[in-house]
């Protein structure tokens, strides 16, 4: 069965495999350095991890102050996981263009191709979340301003990213959901998706209000961040073995 994704990635597809699925790996693909899905899965991973870092500093600033790190230390954290983040999407956006060539026009079939738009979402939402980690850095704002320049983009972000997540997840099992457990196509497809939905409940609960923080939401929603980078994190290693199946050299 042709798969746009193994398509667009280079890689053989699971049926093709003789007997690799999630079990037999090569190496894990730590070697694959030529292989532009190998960069996209360590660029995402070092995102992943810069998110996961400052969010286990947020939730337990004892241990960012014994690094005498203040919270605007801790946003640039965040700000500088974004950076791998764009980087990343913005290779894979490439590498899903270069892997057509057709002779329509660009939004005539890219707009079909449900890899394209995977790729795109998620591209767009990283840049906004480039925009809100950085206006998380500017000191003094009001609750109405951090909700225009800092909750609006992250909300926005995640949901692209949300939909991003569910394009990916249905371009894997060419259905709105399959159960493909030794593929392990799918299984970043699924870890992904909880990603995802770790963001956008992130997202849901940082809405800034008048009057006093609520610090137990603020808690909650720094939780599903974390939750959400890990997953991102799982996801992103996973590319180097599905790496380890590419054409590329």
């Amino acid at each position: 069965m042709w798969s746009s994704r193994h398509h667009r990635k280079g890689i053989a597809n699971p049926e093709d495999r003789s007997g690799s699925g999630l079990w037999r790996i090569q190496s894990w693909g730590l070697l694959s350095f030529g292989s532009l899905n190998w960069w996209i899965g360590i660029i995402f991973a070092l995102g992943s991890a810069l998110f996961a870092a400052a969010s286990v500093l947020s939730l337990a600033p004892h241990w960012a102050e014994s690094w005498q790190l203040s919270p605007s230390d801790v946003n640039a954290v965040f700000f500088a996981g974004s950076i791998p983040f764009t980087t990343a999407a913005l290779l894979q956006l490439i590498q899903v263009l270069k892997a057509r060539e057709a002779k329509t026009s660009f939004f005539r079939w890219h707009l079909r191709d449900i890899g394209w738009l995977s790729c795109l979402t998620q591209f767009v939402g990283t840049i906004l979340f480039n925009f809100n980690t950085f206006d998380a850095m500017i000191p003094g704002l009001s609750w109405l301003d951090s909700d225009l320049i800092i909750w609006g983009p992250n909300l926005v972000g995640s949901v692209l990213f949300l939909l991003s997540g569910y394009l990916a997840l249905v371009e894997t099992c060419h259905a709105h959901w399959a159960f493909r457990p030794r593929d392990i196509s799918w299984w970043i497809g699924v870890i992904n998706f909880l990603g995802c939905l770790g963001f956008m409940a992130s997202a849901l609960l940082s809405v800034y209000l008048p009057g006093p923080v609520d610090s137990q939401v603020g808690r909650l929603a720094l939780a599903f961040t974390l939750q959400g980078a890990l997953c991102f994190f799982v996801g992103a290693v996973l590319l180097l073995p599905e790496a380890s199946e590419s054409g590329e050299s």
